[in-house]
Formats: structure tokens, C-alpha cells, sequence
């Protein structure tokens, strides 16, 4: 799905400022493997992601992402991550800052493929076959890698 209503409805009353969104990234584990996805927009590869609904629970958000960009059903297990990711500044000059949440996710079923347009390739890698993927994603997913460490928190020092 591409830009969400209530964000276009936004941007008809704020034109391009800077805009403060709640995303997650899902950090799908299959076996030993990974789920990532190559962006149509950008070419990046990356985890699955994607901005949260009004009302909607962000856990919800990361398995509704999988299953429409990916065509896979997951389930968020846990909060791995909790950070600010710097201004996005998009090619029409939209502003974005983003609140990322990131949750460790299980596969339960599907095959993954690109469901919706937004990837143009997707499925599960080995650890040792991410090469190219987004340095920051590769952070995300080594922090949701240990199955019961508590979230970590960016930021909270004092200023």
C-alpha cells in the first residue's frame, strides 16, 4: 500500500513540514533465516515495514505489513527496539520523522512474494547472505536476534 490516507489528508494542511509518524520494521525469523525485502521506491534492502494506522495497536501494524507487502503471516513476539530515525526527506520534499519500532516476528505461513507493489523481491535469507542489505536493518535484526532480552530504549539520557 503506498502512503496511508490520513497521511495524504495531512499533507494537504501541512504541505511538506516535517511530519512526526509511529513505524515498525518486522524482524521475521524463519528457522535461521530472515525475511527481507528489496523497496521499489529506492532499491534498498530492507526489513519488512510500515506506518501505523490512527488506532491502530503497532504489534498489529507489523504483522498487517508482513502479510500485504509479503503475502506472509506472522506473529510479533516481542519489542526489540525502540528508536528515532534520522528526517527522511522524500523526492516530492515531504519530511518525515519517524518513531521506529521494531518487533521480533515469526513466520506461521505463507510463501513470501511481493504482494503489493512495494517490494520488488522478498524472501528469507541465511544471516551470512545479507550483504547488501541496510546497515541500520542489520543493527535491528541483531537486536531482535536473542529471543528474551529486554527492548532497547534509544535516548533517555540527560540533557
Amino acid at each position: 500500500m503506498p502512503t496511508p490516507d490520513f497521511v495524504l489528508r495531512l499533507r494537504e494542511r501541512i504541505g511538506t513540514d516535517p511530519l512526526p509518524l509511529v513505524g515498525v520494521t518486522a524482524v521475521v525469523f524463519r528457522d535461521e533465516k530472515v525475511l527481507v525485502g528489496r523497496r521499489a521506491d529506492n532499491g534498498r534492502l530492507q526489513c519488512i515495514s510500515g506506518i501505523v494506522d490512527p488506532g491502530e495497536q503497532p504489534a498489529d501494524t507489523a504483522v498487517r505489513e508482513c502479510l500485504e507487502e509479503a503475502g506472509v503471516t506472522v506473529r510479533a513476539e516481542r519489542l526489540a527496539l525502540v528508536q528515532t530515525v534520522p528526517r527522511v526527506t522524500y523526492a516530492n520534499g515531504d519530511q518525515v520523522d519517524f518513531l521506529d519500532l521494531v518487533f521480533r516476528c515469526s513466520w506461521i505461513s505463507g510463501d513470501p512474494h511481493p504482494a503489493d507493489g512495494e517490494l520488488t523481491e522478498v524472501g528469507f535469507r541465511g544471516l551470512e547472505e545479507l550483504g547488501d542489505l541496510d546497515k541500520d536493518h542489520v543493527r535491528r535484526i541483531a537486536l531482535a536476534l536473542a529471543e528474551d532480552d529486554p527492548a532497547r530504549f534509544e535516548g533517555g539520557l540527560p540533557v
